[in-house]
C-alpha cells in the first residue's frame, strides 16, 4: 500500500512585520485595541512592489526542499494555491518551477481555493501519490493579498497580510495522511469575493476584496467544526486523540470558537494570527512550519489541519507525523 507523508516544511514571510501602530501612522482609522480585540492580530508582512507570489513560494519551497533532505529536481509534481497570482498565465507554479531550476518534466499547476486553498492542494498531492503516479510533492500557499485590498475600508484591509508556506509530501508505506474532506458552495460567494476582471486591458468591475464579516464568522465557525468531525469520523478517532488543531489562521474569535465546538482546548490550538494575519492559503502551511521548527510538533503526533474561503470552500485534512 503506497501512502503520503509530509517530509519536510517551510515557510517566509516578507519584509519586517508592521504593526497595527504602523497602519494607523499610515493614515487608517483604526487603533491596536480595536484590531487586537476584534481579530486578535497585531502583526503583518506586506511585500515590496516588485514582489511576487511566486517569490515567496520560492522560498519558502526552498527551505521545505532542504528540511526534506532533498533537491529541487527530486520533486515531480508541484501545486501552489494562491488568489494573488504573478499573471493570469502561466501558472504560478510553473513560475516556481523554473525559479526553483527545476527541468525534470515534472508537472506543475496552480489551484484556487482562496483560504482552502492549501488544503485542496494537499488533498490533491495526496490522491497523485497514493495513485502510484507520483512520488514527491511540493504543495506551497503563496499569497500577496496586500495588491486586492482597499486601504480605505478598515473592515478589512487590517485583516491580511503576505507570506508563503510549503510542505514537501512524498510516498511512503506508513501512513501519514489518515483522512480529508472538501467541500465547496457557490451560493455563498457574495459574503467574500474580489468581483472585478480584466478585460480588453481594462479592470471590469470591483478590484478589491469585499466581505461581509459577521456572514463569514458565522458560516466559518459552523463548517470548520462539521469538516473536522467528518475527518475524525472517517478515521474512526475522537477529538481528543488529536495533538495540534491547526485552523486556518483568519481570525482569533473563529480559531476560539471552532476549537471550543470541537471540545479542543486552546493549548492544543496552534494559532499564530497575531504575527502574520490573514495570510489566506498561505496562514495554514506558515502555522504547521512553525511549529514544526518550534518543537511542538514531533514524529507521531496527529494534527487535523482546516480551511474556509471565499466560494465558498472549505477543508481538512487528518495528519500523522
Amino acid at each position: 500500500m503506497i501512502y503520503a507523508r509530509i517530509a519536510g516544511t517551510g515557510s517566509f514571510l516578507p519584509g519586517e512585520p508592521v504593526s497595527n501602530d504602523d497602519l494607523v501612522a499610515r493614515g487608517i482609522d483604526t487603533s491596536d485595541e480595536w484590531i487586537v480585540e476584534r481579530t486578535g492580530i497585531r502583526t503583518r508582512h506586506l511585500a515590496a512592489r516588485d514582489v511576487t507570489s511566486s517569490d515567496l513560494a520560492c522560498e519558502a519551497s526552498r527551505r521545505a526542499i532542504a528540511a526534506a533532505g532533498l533537491q529541487p529536481e527530486d520533486i515531480d509534481l508541484v501545486i501552489v494555491a494562491t488568489s494573488t497570482p504573478d499573471c493570469i498565465f502561466p501558472s504560478t507554479a510553473t513560475l516556481l518551477q523554473s525559479k526553483l531550476g527545476m527541468r525534470n518534466g515534472a508537472a506543475a499547476f496552480d489551484v484556487q481555493a482562496v483560504c482552502t486553498g492549501f488544503v485542496y492542494g494537499l488533498t490533491i498531492a495526496e490522491k497523485f501519490i497514493r495513485s502510484g503516479s507520483h512520488k514527491r510533492a511540493l504543495v506551497v500557499g503563496a499569497e500577496v493579498f496586500s495588491r486586492i485590498l482597499d486601504w480605505s475600508d478598515r473592515g478589512t484591509c487590517v485583516l491580511f497580510g503576505d507570506g508563503a508556506g510549503a510542505v514537501v509530501l512524498e510516498a511512503s508505506d506508513k501512513p501519514g495522511i489518515l483522512a480529508t474532506a472538501l467541500h465547496a458552495d457557490g451560493s455563498h460567494h457574495p459574503i467574500l469575493c474580489v468581483p472585478g476582471a480584466v478585460a480588453s486591458g481594462q479592470v471590469i468591475g470591483d478590484p478589491f476584496l469585499r466581505m461581509d464579516g459577521q456572514a463569514v464568522f458565522k458560516f466559518a465557525v459552523k463548517v470548520l467544526g462539521e469538516v473536522a468531525n467528518e475527518v475524525l469520523a472517517e478515521s474512526g478517532m475522537e477529538a481528543g486523540a488529536v495533538d495540534w488543531l491547526i485552523p486556518h489562521q483568519a481570525n482569533i474569535r473563529i480559531i476560539q470558537a471552532t476549537a471550543k465546538r470541537l471540545g479542543v482546548p486552546m493549548e492544543k490550538v496552534i494559532a499564530t494570527v497575531d504575527r502574520h494575519g490573514n495570510t489566506s492559503a498561505a496562514s495554514i502551511p506558515l502555522a504547521l512550519d512553525l511549529a514544526v521548527r518550534d518543537g511542538r510538533i514531533r514524529a507521531g503526533q496527529r494534527i487535523i489541519v482546516e480551511g474556509v474561503g471565499g466560494g465558498f470552500t472549505w477543508g481538512a485534512a487528518l495528519l500523522q507525523f
